[in-house]
């Protein structure tokens, strides 16, 4: 089920949104300010972004540099009563995907989510990517490492690639189970536990220092080690 972080501070038209989206079956979770959206942004739990421009304690443009600027590739829609053209391409300059002007047409909206989607995720390598002093392979489920290298389940995999995507950030249980294992799975929370407990070893097998560190009541984030 696809995640959708909307920065709006219009309540009324968040409402509208809200429940067209939930209709078509995506989760949406809503910010009125800036800052709380930077904050929900750089979590990097959601799928796509739809963000104003006017808004309080910090506006969208700016809102959208800080999140390119951290690296977070996260698609985002801006979605804004300022239509201009010289205000269309400062937006898309600045690191947005696509632009809408107010007021719109809710089928034009939820098509152009649904073509946002559809966009796949890749790394900047598609098949090997590198973090600290490993590389992944991403297709062949496996890693490298000084002391050689090691095959991966594929949930041991789906669970690396999460936390190189999102690599400092705390990740909440919740959000691991729901990422790798899907949000009606209905796994055991201890399963999280032993696959993090499998996948610590798969790194320490290939002589990795990076760690994956327990946040107690919250979830699990990976560092680089020393």
């Amino acid at each position: 089920m696809m995640r959708i972080l909307m920065i709006e501070d219009d309540s009324k038209l968040s409402s509208i949104i809200e429940y067209r989206l939930q209709k078509e079956g995506y989760i949406l979770d809503i910010c009125s300010d800036g800052e709380d959206g930077l904050r929900w942004g750089k979590e990097q739990i959601h799928d796509l972004i739809i963000l104003d421009r006017m808004l309080p304690s910090l506006d969208g443009i700016e809102v959208l540099k800080r999140l390119r600027e951290s690296k977070i590739t996260i698609p985002v829609l801006m979605l804004t009563a300022l239509g201009s053209l010289h205000q269309k391409i400062e937006g898309l300059d600045f690191g947005a995907d696509d632009y809408m002007v107010k007021p719109f047409e809710m089928e034009e909206f939820l098509a152009r989510i649904r073509a946002m989607i559809r966009r796949p995720t890749k790394w900047d390598n598609n098949e090997e990517t590198s973090y600290a002093d490993f590389t992944f392979q991403v297709i062949e489920k496996r890693i490298n490492g000084k002391k050689g290298s090691c095959s991966l389940s594929k949930k041991e995999s789906e669970l690396l690639e999460f936390f190189i995507k999102n690599q400092g950030q705390i990740l909440p249980r919740g959000v691991l189970l729901s990422r790798v294992w899907g949000p009606d799975a209905g796994v055991e929370d201890g399963s999280l536990d032993t696959y993090i407990y499998f996948l610590r070893n798969r790194l320490k097998s290939i002589g990795s220092s990076v760690q994956i560190i327990v946040e107690r009541g919250v979830g699990y984030r990976m560092e680089k080690g020393n």
